[in-house]
């Protein structure tokens, strides 16, 4: 057996076919998300809202400057994830 038919074999072929086909695992993740925020609301708001802060905050620490969020600048996105977190207390309160 060569290695060119090797390379027909079944698992070859699935392998190639799941490298061409895109994972949508994100849209998975975000649904996830949702379903969480749905249930929980501002106890979830304020949960990720947090995490994400504590995230970019060690990130910054560690030199990241730009992030692939929308709003690029990781000084703008701690600002964002703060304004989230200071929303979700205040609807726990309210």
């Amino acid at each position: 057996m060569t290695s060119e038919d090797a390379r027909q074999g079944v698992y070859y072929a699935e392998a190639t076919a799941r490298q061409q086909v895109p994972d949508p695992l994100n849209l998975c993740i975000y649904a996830t998300v949702a379903l969480v925020t749905w249930l929980l609301g501002p106890v979830a708001l304020a949960g990720f809202a947090v995490l994400g802060f504590a995230g970019y905050w060690r990130a910054r620490r560690q030199g990241l400057r730009r992030s692939r969020c929308w709003l690029r600048d990781t000084r703008l996105v701690l600002g964002y994830l703060a304004v989230l977190a200071g929303v979700g207390v205040w609807a726990l309160v309210w």
